[in-house]
């Protein structure tokens, strides 16, 4: 049990930006072994607040005392001094280098010197984190590389930890593991600070929660006494409606992938081996697995960034298009959202209007750009999407991840495309976001668009795929129904066993 001694208080925290109040005067305390979740809609102001803890970002008003002292860090580093260590959502880990190497890199010099790699052994064993010091990051999966980055936290001795979408990346399996790791932390008392958009993992987790709405403190609760549906509807401020998969019968096949091999684009690459799938209209197959096993490149080779030898290896309504780059692709009726939203689904420094443009180019007549459409075609984004923004003449990079994710996927869907790919399309988004995006997939779908969904939530595709198919080692196992499959088989066979045999003993009697 946590102790009611608050080991964190924040006390009026305030912090705006032109035109918009990030944080409005936030109060909440954090008690000594308490696992505490921070909920809170995509632009709720829980990312600006985990940085003014941090030391990321200065507080315009507020205080905040840690075990009773004063605790106002201008830097990172004397957040850490004082005992706050941040695991971020995504690692900043050098793949070339050893996993000793990159602890290093992140510890103060004092901490680096001596037996390192013993210290971490000896860390990753107490808290079942086993990590090898010696190997190349590159080699590693995303759940070992995830384990680096809170040893690296931990060697600091960290009285509060905040955790930033720890799971997003993790299979089942691996998240279970997490939450041991977790509560055996709490046990010793330490405070952690947890935020996630999976409502159920923090009902699991967690034995408190303060929910920011418009960057106010709107509530506090036990989440452990809330159901998922009564925490989104805490977060959002309205009722929630989670979306509905509706059983209709496929069409014709519309995407046809066929003997689809391709070498490792790189050192750390994944080479592509023998991918063979067919997506009919009215249905999305989703595409489970762990980050690293294929799925970027498969994503590149479907959206023509990789090109392939022989054009019948990808077929769009009969048309061999395996040799076509992404703009022809796009003349045939595909659309496409890639993972990273933020240099490769948006262009940071350009316009919300500008980067409509660049899925669409041929937007005027005699090759000019009609400005005008461009324009209402943005409006229409934000609009049908609530991507909360001051305008669509603001740079991508102006927009909270949540709502930039909102727009390309907006972006890709008002253009009602036959074929859509689309990776990781909730990523990072709350709960009310997610709902209406996969909804808005679910619609498109039920117009005859054949989608595909690469994603590594697996409450997601069992929410929304009609199939499902898992990657691993850069072979795609067979897609099969979901009503054949449960959540634990298909994380099994994400952490390496064999698809095949797999899938097979899982199926629902």
């Amino acid at each position: 049990m946590p102790s009611k001694v608050p080991r964190l208080v924040i006390d009026g925290l305030s912090r705006a930006y032109p035109g918009v109040k990030a944080v409005d005067d936030v109060s909440f305390a954090i008690a000594a072994g308490e696992i505490h979740a921070l909920l809170g809609e995509n632009g709720a102001g829980k990312s600006t607040l985990v940085k003014m803890v941090y030391g990321l970002v200065a507080p315009d008003a507020g205080t905040m005392t840690l075990d009773g002292t004063p605790f106002a860090p201008r830097r990172p580093v004397e957040a850490r001094a004082r005992g706050v260590g941040m695991v971020f959502q995504h690692f900043s880990l050098f793949e070339a280098l050893t996993v000793e190497d990159n602890i290093a890199l992140g510890l103060p010099a004092a901490a680096a010197q001596g037996d390192l790699a013993g210290r971490i052994v000896q860390v990753s064993r107490t808290y079942g984190l086993e990590v090898d010091p010696a190997r190349r990051v590159g080699e590693l999966g995303v759940g070992e590389r995830q384990r680096i980055e809170i040893v690296r936290c931990l060697l600091q001795d960290p009285l509060v930890i905040i955790m930033d979408e720890p799971t997003s990346v993790l299979t089942p399996q691996e998240a279970a593991d997490l939450f041991k790791t977790l509560r055996a932390l709490a046990a010793e008392g330490r405070s952690i600070l947890y935020i996630s958009h999976k409502l159920e993992e923090i009902r699991t987790l967690c034995q408190r929660a303060t929910v920011l709405r418009g960057g106010r403190v709107v509530g506090a609760c036990d989440p452990r006494r809330e159901t998922a549906r009564g925490l989104a509807e805490m977060m959002i401020g309205t009722t929630f409606a989670p979306p509905q998969r509706q059983t209709a019968t496929a069409g014709p096949v519309r995407l046809q992938v066929t003997g689809l091999t391709l070498p490792a684009a790189g050192q750390f690459g994944v080479p592509l081996i023998d991918i063979a799938m067919s997506v009919c209209g009215g249905e999305i197959l989703g595409i489970a697995g762990v980050a690293g096993n294929g799925q970027d490149e498969l994503m590149q080779a479907l959206i023509g960034e990789r090109l392939m030898a022989v054009a019948g290896v990808i077929a769009v309504d009969g048309v061999d298009i395996g040799d076509r780059g992404p703009e022809a692709r796009r003349t045939c009726g595909m659309a496409f959202v890639p993972e990273e939203r933020l240099g490769h689904g948006a262009v940071p420094g350009l316009s919300l209007v500008e980067n409509v443009l660049l899925s669409r180019p041929r937007s005027g007549r005699f090759g000019l750009i009609d400005w005008g459409a461009t324009r209402a075609r943005a409006t229409a984004i934000v609009d049908t999407f609530d991507v909360r923004t001051a305008g669509t003449g603001q740079a991508a990079r102006s927009l909270s991840g949540g709502n930039l994710q909102k727009f390309v996927v907006g972006r890709a869907l008002l253009d009602e495309p036959g074929i859509l790919i689309v990776a990781q399309p909730t990523w990072g988004v709350d709960a009310g976001a997610a709902s209406a995006i996969q909804s808005a997939l679910l619609a498109l779908a039920e117009t005859g668009a054949a989608v595909v969904v690469i994603s590594q939530d697996l409450d997601e595709l069992f929410q929304i795929a009609s199939r499902i198919a898992v990657m691993a080692g850069g072979r795609l196992g067979p897609a099969r129904p979901v009503a054949e499959l449960t959540v634990e088989g298909i994380g099994l066979a994400m952490g390496g066993h064999h698809p095949e045999a797999l899938l097979a003993e899982v199926r629902h009697a």
